[in-house]
């Protein structure tokens, strides 16, 4: 039983790190999607992989806290 709750508690760490992105450093197809945007918001595992794309900072952060990840802003 100890064992489950130290590997509930070592879950709860994810981490999630929200950075912004330059529209004009994207992918064409992205940067038609954008609707003006000049920069955007991407959200990374603690391995780099991408599992987000956003417009807006706050959005960034919620969707990142639903899914059971702690935002972090990267610099």
């Amino acid at each position: 039983m100890q064992a489950t709750q130290e590997n509930t508690h070592a879950d709860d760490n994810r981490l999630a790190y929200v950075k912004t992105v330059d529209v004009a450093a994207l992918p064409q197809d992205v940067q038609d999607s954008a609707e003006g945007h000049t920069q955007l918001y991407a959200v990374h595992n603690d391995t780099g992989e991408q599992l987000a794309l956003v417009a807006d900072r706050r959005l960034a952060f919620v969707l990142a806290r639903q899914n059971d990840y702690t935002p972090v802003a990267v610099h």
